[in-house]
């Protein structure tokens, strides 16, 4: 992500060569060699042991962009993942080496208004893995800088480790809206999001986390796994619940509107999901009700709430891993999404 710096202290072990799983055009992923990363001063190197595979990776696999985001050259995918530190640049402690770690995967400015205010998700120079055109996780090693290189416990799996960058998507979302003891939790779609939400709502200490899915299957995932109830909404309406806030993780414009219509007055309304550019909403209900409804865009300072939330237990991500793929398999882990009880694929570089 940054121009390489020397004196870099690597484990003797590190090899100059390493294989990374390109995005080489719309629909189409081959297995490159390319040189291993070398760490700058304020930089970790991180071999890379578990990158779970984001509804964004599948998005931009398929289609090619995302919004304002094209791939225009290959690219490496993989921005949900965990490893070892195998090197440290000159202004890091080297005591790090060997350290497991959970990496979060973006580089603010650290200069501009947000980044000072701590708003940093929402710097407008942010380099994001596997967001064009910085390189993801799909590969043997990556560099990142020191402080976001966060060291786990023992307990904690790496595949967990690496899905605690969807559950900061999950704590921020609950943060934002609020969530507190008490509070009754509306979520559409119970995806690995929806369910990570459910999770940290009951963590926060939501007295109901009701979980909208069309799938039964995936109902039955989250009555397991977070939720207090799960609703068909095609057989079931929710307007009317009166909930204190609905996440949105599903994307769906319909589902948008309806969870709208399900909050109480005050209430909060945060939108997750991937849609459409454009929805409809019910305007004149939002403001009758001074119902507040914002965005996420990513995270900030989650990281060490998150590894929390995992090692005390109050939140599981290993039951969301469903399927494992070597790197040479991660076109193949890019389509498990089309497998019948798929919830997270995630690829094993080590493997």
């Amino acid at each position: 992500m940054v121009d390489p710096a020397p004196g870099a202290e690597a484990r003797r072990d590190m090899t100059t060569d390493m294989r990374a799983a390109f995005l080489e055009k719309q629909g189409v992923i081959r297995l490159r060699t390319i040189p291993t990363p070398v760490p700058a001063a304020n930089e970790v190197l991180v071999q890379v042991a578990a990158v779970g595979v984001c509804g964004s990776d599948v998005h931009y696999y398929t289609h090619g962009r995302i919004g304002p985001y094209a791939v225009e050259s290959p690219l490496i995918l993989g921005h949900e993942l965990s490893g070892r530190i195998a090197a440290v640049g000159g202004a890091v402690d080297s005591a790090r080496v060997g350290q497991r770690v959970a990496v979060e995967p973006q580089r603010p400015c650290r200069l501009c208004t947000e980044c000072k205010a701590g708003r940093y998700n929402l710097c407008p120079d942010i380099e994001f893995y596997a967001t064009p055109p910085i390189d993801g996780a799909f590969a043997e090693f990556v560099t990142i800088q020191a402080d976001f290189a966060h060291p786990i416990p023992d307990s904690i799996t790496d595949e967990a480790a690496a899905l605690i960058e969807p559950l900061s998507v999950g704590i921020w979302a609950c943060q934002r809206a609020q969530v507190t003891v008490g509070s009754r939790v509306l979520i559409a779609g119970a995806g690995p999001v929806g369910v990570i939400a459910a999770q940290v709502a009951r963590a926060f200490g939501a007295s109901e986390t009701i979980v909208t899915d069309v799938s039964p299957e995936r109902r039955a995932f989250a009555l397991g796994h977070g939720a207090t109830a799960a609703i068909d909404p095609l057989m079931e309406p929710v307007e009317g619940l009166d909930v204190d806030v609905f996440i949105d993780a599903s994307g769906a414009a319909p589902a948008v509107r309806a969870g709208i219509r399900a909050v109480r007055a005050a209430g909060r309304v945060i939108l997750v999901g991937l849609g459409n550019d454009d929805v409809e909403l019910p305007v004149s209900y939002i403001q009758n009700r001074e119902i507040w409804l914002s965005g996420v865009f990513r995270y900030a300072n989650t990281w060490p709430r998150g590894i929390g939330l995992v090692a005390s237990g109050k939140v599981d991500l290993d039951v969301l891993v469903t399927s494992r793929f070597a790197l040479a398999d991660a076109e193949a882990a890019l389509n498990a999404g089309g497998i019948p009880g798929q919830m997270k694929a995630v690829v094993l570089p080590g493997r």
